[in-house]
């Protein structure tokens, strides 16, 4: 009998490990981040904003290469006047248009400010859809880890109640104190409140994703993805340069931004001309005649300067706060990168060694006291350990692959901003 219960007890501790590493059972096709990540994208606001940003970007464009509209000009000059004057008789109707010409290359250079902005705002754009992955796997791995805590937490009610089952017998039989099968109900109805919040926060976890990608996150999830650990290496990680990220794409979109202005500063200090042909009715000899009028500001109070000036400014600025991004893109990537290295280490030490010896002494302990070489208080202390042990692997798992998603999302590429 003691055989058979010991048999029972080592199949029980192998089977732990194994659904501690396995999210609850669910039925149908897996659910992927890269499904999770397309659905959001398809019904996430900040990329609907950021759609319409771009859109509005490429009609501001549109808009910059138009010419100044021409205006029609009516003019009645001698009327209602005395003497020869008087009514109509000696009325001229004058009417034409007024085109301006716009001189200096400001049309080129309007174009070339809203291209400019319109490749910064492709960058942000594209910033958002970064930052948008990132959150969409933040709560993918939460939800991944929330579904192994629940699994680990069935585990340890199933095995309180073994424990429970096994005391009975124990004090049943006059081997031990009636109060230790107090305290093996106690830890069972711990364990089992233990698994209703995890179930809630799981639920919450699940409400979250499906809420962030517009569509119910059903079926099972991609559980391997909180698996994946890179190879063990030593010694410092290679730095990683922030030359083509997003980050300091978007900066360096803000010189060209800069650049453009000055260029059209310096256009707008030349004066546009405007000419107006037009023609003029005589009414009291019913002749008509050609009239053409010039017109051209002249530069006195202002003269462009303090526009130059203050488009000079703001591409100094730009230039230093592309140097302040560059230095903090680097220091963040230095930083993600430890962090994915360091989180790294604790997942494979807490989800392999760490976690076997874990196994192997809750196995011993739990034929031990079943066996009566080991007393109760071992067996709790050990079990605690265990389920400790089994949530820290779960954290380390989880932790490394947000600080993993992190780093990528640093890294990102900017995107290919070239206008037609």
């Amino acid at each position: 009998m003691q055989i058979w219960f010991a048999a029972m007890l080592v199949v029980a501790s192998c089977a732990g490990p194994a659904m501690a590493q396995t999210a609850p059972a669910d039925t149908g096709p897996v659910y992927t981040l890269d499904q999770a990540v397309a659905a959001a994208g398809g019904r996430a606001p900040s990329i609907d904003a950021a759609n319409a940003a771009v859109d509005a970007a490429e009609q501001a464009r549109a808009v910059a290469a138009l010419r100044p509209n021409p205006q029609v000009q009516a003019q009645v000059e001698n009327i209602l006047g005395s003497g020869a004057y008087q009514g109509l008789r000696s009325a001229e109707t004058t009417l034409g248009i007024a085109i301006p010409i716009e001189l200096g290359g400001k049309r080129s250079a309007r174009g070339a400010v809203a291209g400019a902005q319109l490749s910064r705002t492709r960058i942000e754009a594209a910033v958002i859809a970064a930052d948008l992955r990132l959150r969409i796997t933040q709560l993918y791995v939460g939800a991944l880890a929330a579904d192994r805590r629940v699994a680990t937490a069935r585990e340890q009610a199933r095995i309180a109640t073994e424990a429970l089952r096994v005391a009975t017998i124990r004090v049943e039989a006059g081997r031990a104190s009636p109060l230790e099968r107090q305290r093996a109900e106690v830890a069972r109805i711990n364990a089992e409140a233990g698994v209703e919040r995890v179930e809630r926060l799981a639920q919450a976890a699940r409400t979250n994703l499906s809420r962030r990608i517009g569509q119910p996150a059903a079926g099972p999830l991609d559980d391997r993805l909180l698996d994946r650990l890179p190879a063990d290496t030593q010694g410092p990680v290679a730095p990683v340069l922030p030359d083509g990220t997003l980050a300091l794409a978007a900066a360096r979109a803000d010189i060209a931004v800069a650049d453009a202005g000055i260029r059209l500063a310096r256009a707008a200090r030349v004066p546009d001309l405007n000419i107006g042909p037009a023609i003029r009715r005589l009414e009291a000899t019913n002749d008509t005649a050609a009239v053409v009028a010039l017109s051209l500001p002249i530069p006195l109070f202002d003269r462009g300067r303090a526009a130059i000036a203050q488009a000079s400014a703001e591409r100094t600025r730009a230039e230093a706060q592309a140097r302040v991004t560059a230095l903090d893109v680097a220091q963040a990537i230095t930083d993600a990168q430890v962090q994915a290295a360091n989180a790294a280490t604790t997942a494979r030490t807490a989800a392999g060694p760490a976690l076997a010896a874990a196994q192997e002494a809750a196995r011993i302990a739990r034929i031990g006291y079943r066996e009566g070489k080991f007393g109760q208080t071992e067996l709790l202390d050990v079990e605690r350990t265990l389920a400790e042990t089994r949530l820290a692997a779960i954290d380390a798992l989880a932790e490394y692959q947000n600080a993993r998603a992190q780093l990528e999302r640093l890294t990102a590429p900017a995107p290919s901003t070239e206008t037609p």
